[in-house]
C-alpha cells in the first residue's frame, strides 16, 4: 500500500542440441550434448516517487553473471536508468530470450558482441513510438582498471496497430571506442548450437580503433501471422590495415497454429506466447510453427572470416503462459570456414538440431 514492491524472478532452460558436420570439424567438441542454457535467480520491483530495481544473475552451469542489475526513474512516457542493461540493438536482441523464434537468436547478434554493458540511458515510450539511448562503458564482468571503452547507441521504432494488425519499423546505431591502443576483437558465432564452443566462422583476432554499427528492422503480426527481417552492418576502423564492414540479417515468418492465439508484442519487440486455451482449462495449449533465413559475412577485403547461412525451421509448444518448449533444426552452408574438414575444404555443409525445455516466473 505504501508503494514498495518486491518480486523474485527466475528462468531455467535446459537444452539438448547437436551438430552434425563433415569429419575432421567438430572432432570431440561435436555431436550431442546437454547444458543448463540460463538459470536466471533474481529480484524486482517498485519504490516509492517511481523509482524501480531488478538485481538479477545467471547462475547456470556453476558460473556467476550478472545479467540485468539496474535502478530506473519515470513517472510518465520517459524514463532514466542507470546500471547494467542491453545496449539499445534490433528486434532480434531486444526480445528476451524467453520469447525468440528459435533456440539461438540471429547469428549476428552474437558475432558483433551484443552483451549487456553497464552505463547510463533514456528512453521515451508513446503508443507508437519508442526512443532508447544510452551511454555505456563494458560489460560489469568485463570492468576493471585496464578498461575505458565507451559506447553510444540508440534506437527508434514506430510501432503502430492498425485494427488488428501490429506494424514494427525500426532502426539502430552503435559507436563504440575501445580507448586503447592495443585493443583487438574477434568477431565469430556459433553454428545455432551453444552446447559446442565450436565457431566456423571466425575473423581471429584483429586491431581495432573504434566500431560503428547500423541495423534495420521491420515486423508485422496479424492474427496469428507474423513476418520478421532485420538487416546489420558492423563497420571495424584499424589503425593499420583497411577497414572492413561485416554484415549480418535474417528473414523469418510464423503461423501460430492453434485457433485464437497470436505471437505476443509488447514495447518494441515480441513477447509472450500466451494461449488461450492452456492444459490447466482442457485445451492444449499453443502451438507455433516459424521458418528463418539467417546469413552472416564476416569477409571483406584481407579479412576472411567466413560465410555462414542457415535455413532454419522451429517448432514452439507452449502448454501453459509459462512453460514452453521449442525444437529446431538447421542446415547450414559454410564457406571460407575458420575450420577445415579432414581432406581441407573450407566450403561445407553441417546440421544442427535443439531442443528446449525452459519454465520462467
Amino acid at each position: 500500500a505504501d508503494g514498495w514492491s518486491f518480486k523474485p524472478r527466475g528462468r531455467v532452460q535446459v537444452d539438448l542440441a547437436g551438430i552434425d558436420a563433415p569429419a575432421g570439424v567438430t572432432g570431440v567438441r561435436g555431436g550431442t550434448a546437454t547444458e543448463f542454457r540460463r538459470v536466471y535467480l533474481g529480484v524486482d520491483g517498485k519504490i516509492p516517487g517511481g523509482f524501480a530495481y531488478r538485481v538479477e544473475a545467471d547462475v547456470a552451469n556453476s558460473s556467476v553473471e550478472l545479467t540485468d542489475v539496474f535502478l530506473s526513474y519515470g513517472t510518465g512516457p520517459l524514463s532514466v536508468t542507470a546500471g547494467q542493461i542491453k545496449t539499445f540493438t534490433g528486434l532480434d536482441d531486444m526480445t528476451s530470450d524467453l520469447f525468440t523464434s528459435t533456440t539461438e537468436r540471429a547469428a549476428f547478434v552474437s558475432a558483433f558482441g551484443f552483451e549487456r554493458r553497464v552505463g547510463l540511458s533514456a528512453q521515451y515510450k508513446g503508443k507508437v513510438l519508442l526512443v532508447q539511448g544510452g551511454v555505456f562503458g563494458d560489460n560489469a564482468a568485463d570492468l576493471n582498471d585496464s578498461n575505458h571503452s565507451v559506447s553510444i547507441d540508440g534506437r527508434v521504432v514506430f510501432m503502430p496497430k492498425i485494427g488488428n494488425t501490429q506494424l514494427h519499423l525500426g532502426a539502430s546505431g552503435h559507436w563504440r571506442d575501445p580507448n586503447d591502443p592495443a585493443a583487438a576483437s574477434r568477431y565469430r558465432a556459433r553454428p545455432f548450437v551453444h552446447t559446442t564452443d565450436l565457431r566456423l566462422v571466425d575473423t581471429g583476432l584483429i586491431d581495432v580503433a573504434s566500431e560503428r554499427g547500423l541495423g534495420l528492422e521491420g515486423a508485422v503480426i496479424a492474427g496469428p501471422f507474423h513476418a520478421a527481417g532485420e538487416a546489420y552492418w558492423h563497420r571495424v576502423r584499424r589503425s593499420t590495415a583497411a577497414d572492413p564492414t561485416f554484415f549480418g540479417g535474417y528473414a523469418e515468418a510464423g503461423l501460430v497454429l492453434t485457433r485464437g492465439d497470436a505471437r505476443g508484442y509488447r514495447d518494441g519487440a515480441f513477447d509472450r506466447l500466451k494461449p488461450s486455451k492452456p492444459i490447466t482449462a482442457g485445451g492444449i495449449g499453443a502451438i507455433e510453427v516459424n521458418a528463418r533465413y539467417d546469413h552472416l559475412d564476416l569477409n571483406d577485403g584481407a579479412i576472411v572470416g567466413g560465410r555462414q547461412q542457415a535455413a532454419l525451421i522451429a517448432l514452439v509448444w507452449a502448454p501453459i503462459d509459462y512453460i514452453r518448449i521449442t525444437a529446431n533444426y538447421g542446415k547450414l552452408w559454410i564457406d571460407d570456414a575458420r575450420v577445415a574438414t579432414a581432406t581441407g575444404d573450407r566450403s561445407y555443409t553441417a546440421d544442427t538440431f535443439g531442443l528446449r525445455t525452459q519454465i520462467d516466473f
